[in-house]
């Protein structure tokens, strides 16, 4: 590897440690002079470099949608995990069937939404999720009313530690929800900032009523939806 190779591989590293969210392409060639950038081909050999040399340690290069991220592995979660001040935020039943339908049915209306819980869907659920940038409106249906259509973004795949949509567990692959729910909470218990007041600020007050917006784990109740999904 050449000198310039390899500083270059350093640059991105060094960017990737502080950065705080998943680096794209694009955002890491806004720190070059620009007239003397590195090519996109180059930037992406750096980052192959660097998943090689991460793929034996305890932290790993995560590719997030078209973006790139350091973190801790899954397997060390219930070690980091004890180092947080609070818990990780915990979110209402009905809060996370709606984005779970919305993660899984995409592009939908709350009309959708409904059909499947089959209870309406509070405002403020969907003003929750709009804020905590996990969904966003993506159109507009054509018919009377012309209602909102909605899917989720790439602040959604960051959260849940998923490269893409594609890494949901399908529902045909459908398995025991204590299995699933212990995955996914090693995942959400290594998302950076999970531990912060930030997060924790995401509680159960978001309209439904006593009864349905329970202390839930978040990830349990994100993949309970898609029993309903298969009636």
């Amino acid at each position: 590897m050449s000198d310039s190779n390899a500083e270059l591989k350093n640059i991105i590293e060094a960017a990737l440690l502080v950065a705080g969210q998943p680096l794209t392409i694009d955002k890491m060639l806004t720190m070059f002079p620009s007239e003397s950038p590195p090519t996109r081909e180059e930037i992406r050999d750096a980052i192959s470099q660097l998943e090689e040399e991460y793929a034996e340690r305890v932290v790993e290069l995560k590719q997030i949608d078209r973006a790139w991220r350091i973190q801790t592995r899954d397997k060390y979660a219930p070690w980091i995990t004890r180092l947080a001040e609070e818990r990780p935020a915990r979110y209402s039943r009905a809060l996370l069937e709606t984005l779970a339908i919305i993660a899984y049915r995409q592009p939908v209306t709350r009309g959708d939404i409904e059909d499947v819980r089959g209870v309406s869907v509070s405002t403020d659920i969907i003003k929750t999720l709009l804020g905590r940038e996990w969904i966003r409106q993506v159109g507009i249906r054509n018919v009377p009313g012309r209602p909102a259509l909605y899917g989720t973004t790439r602040e959604f795949l960051e959260h849940f530690n998923l490269k893409s949509l594609e890494e949901l567990p399908p529902l045909s692959a459908l398995r025991d929800l204590d299995v699933i729910s212990n995955e996914l909470n090693l995942r959400l218990d290594l998302e950076p900032g999970a531990e912060t007041s930030s997060s924790a600020a995401m509680t159960a007050s978001d309209g439904e009523s006593h009864d349905e917006a329970q202390d839930v784990p978040e990830p349990a109740t994100l993949i309970e939806v898609r029993s309903a999904e298969r009636e």
